[in-house]
């Protein structure tokens, strides 16, 4: 028996339609630990923290916090409790700024009861500049980058002084060194008496600051261990029940023809202001070309010009010797032009719809999806999805018919991947492919965009994460400042000096 528990959850069981998410879990966490919670997507480990959170309440089994038995009902429960979440999925109101949104529900007043924003700006500044997160609290939510919408997540928690604080994929959209400093950061919360729970796909973390772990498969306990006593590897064996390989297997990549040629484009951001600037480069057949940068460099806006969903504000783009700079959306994807955007729910797919009618996205209109010229064709469409389930090992519990909103992120991607390759495009555009996937959803969808090279397509993937554009591209373009700082064969150059080029500075000529 462990003495000193600040959570104890036994028998937790919670069931969806045509699934279990947790199937009596058991989980104790000791005071003033970190205790790190692993698992595939699917596993349950975010609904297991939703229950503590408040945010479901779970079908069986009892909470304890501190060795007292509780109900949380909702997340104002928890936050009595000293317990705090800052979510995978953000929690934000994109219309408010930063502050407003980190102080909703606990706003300093003035002396007349009135919000006193001129404080709260204070207060998230102080709280910025302590953590080292450096967000700009007048800055609207809706006009700041994903990363930057991570570190309001962060401060949230941090403005609301939990005693317990659950990390759930904290660094999924941050740099190396923004991940070094909130590594440093939730030891530091240690050292002040707080409890963490870390989730997180990414063993490196774990290693670098968990005590214990705690192993979910399949909605049930794998099983917990002292971190200093375990390998990466058999981690991943608890995890997915089979060995993974870390590394992906990839000869030496055949380019041909140049796919993608952009010449001196240029980008505006939602605000007016350039946030891509007299841009050129080339992408081949046959080659992953990376894009290098730190989050907020224009990166997005670059992959919107390209896409169709953002006008040029001058230069042009060619696709296979065609200039497609002002064609449509739909004339691009029937050119070949294949997309896995940056935000799966927001752009990727549409979360009330079934798996079958998200699958069909891009071709419903075809003759193969079109009975009597006017109706859907609902039978082929779910057909067809059912066979790509099966191809790409899509975990959907009612099929076709499963709502897409509610299967786990790694399984919406692979949904994504699945449509986007089923139409063989010519170019494949890849934003964040694994973005807070697990290490087997990670190993299946780099290993399907080493084999789309392989069959001669041209890949351009923009990451944050650098160890994922060392270990993928062929070549890699580093941007700063909506510029492209250099471009270099990816066995040319060291992962140091792709991160200087990074912060601005000029590659060795």
């Amino acid at each position: 028996m462990m003495e000193n528990l600040a959570i104890e959850m036994r028998g937790i069981t919670k069931r969806f339609p045509g699934v279990a998410a947790n199937d009596q879990v058991d989980l104790a966490v000791r005071e003033n630990e970190i205790l790190a919670l692993l698992g595939e997507n699917g596993a349950g480990k975010s609904t297991l923290m939703s229950i503590l959170f408040g945010s479901y309440d779970p079908d069986e089994g009892t909470i304890k916090i501190r060795g007292r038995e509780t109900r949380i009902r909702d997340p104002n429960d928890a936050a009595s409790l000293g317990i705090g979440m800052i979510h995978q999925h953000f929690k934000l109101i994109h219309n408010y700024t930063v502050a407003e949104n980190i102080v909703l529900g606990m706003e300093p007043v003035n002396r007349l009861g009135l919000l006193d924003l001129a404080a709260a700006e204070k207060r998230v500044a102080a709280l910025s500049e302590q953590y080292g997160l450096r967000v700009n609290p007048k800055d609207k939510i809706e006009d700041i980058t994903v990363g930057m919408q991570q570190r309001v997540e962060i401060l949230k928690t941090l403005y609301r002084s939990a005693d317990i604080i659950i990390f759930d994929e904290p660094t999924a959209v941050l740099t190396p060194q923004e991940i070094d400093e909130l590594m440093e950061i939730i030891r530091q919360l240690k050292a002040k008496g707080k409890t963490i729970i870390l989730i997180t796909h990414k063993l490196k973390e774990i290693k670098a600051v968990a005590e214990r772990c705690t192993v979910l498969r399949r909605g049930k306990v794998a099983g917990t261990v002292n971190v200093a006593d375990v390998t990466e590897n058999e981690l991943v064996e608890m995890m997915v029940g089979r060995a993974v390989k870390l590394e992906i297997d990839k000869g030496p990549a055949k380019p041909g023809e140049v796919t993608l040629s952009l010449r001196n484009i240029s980008v505006k951001n939602s605000r007016g202001l350039l946030a891509v600037r007299n841009l050129s480069l080339d992408v081949r057949a046959g080659e992953i070309m990376g894009i290098a940068g730190v989050d907020g460099n224009g990166q997005s806006e670059l992959i919107s010009a390209i896409t169709g969903m953002a006008p040029l504000e001058s230069g042009s783009i060619w696709m296979d010797g065609a200039d497609i700079s002002r064609q449509s959306i739909r004339k691009r994807i029937e050119a070949g032009m294949g997309y896995v955007p940056e935000d799966r729910q927001k752009h990727g797919l549409i979360s009330p719809f079934t798996v079958g009618e998200n699958l069909a996205l891009k071709n419903y209109y075809t003759p193969r999806y079109i009975d009597r010229g006017f109706v859907l064709n609902n039978e082929a469409i779910n057909h067809d999805a059912g066979q790509l389930i099966l191809n790409f090992d899509i975990r959907a519990g009612k099929g076709a018919l499963t709502l897409a909103g509610s299967m786990s992120g790694g399984n919406q991607q692979k949904a994504i991947i699945a449509r986007e390759i089923e139409l063989s495009p010519r170019l494949l555009i890849i934003a964040q492919p694994t973005r807070g996937l697990d290490v087997g959803a990670i190993e299946y969808i780099r290993s399907r965009i080493v084999s789309e090279r392989d069959k001669g397509r041209a890949v351009l993937l923009v990451s944050f994460d650098l160890d994922e554009i060392m270990t993928l591209c062929d070549r890699i373009a580093t941007i700063s400042r909506g510029a492209i700082v250099a471009v270099k064969d990816a066995g040319s150059v060291t992962a140091q000096e792709i991160g200087s080029m990074m912060a601005g500075e000029r590659a060795a000529r």
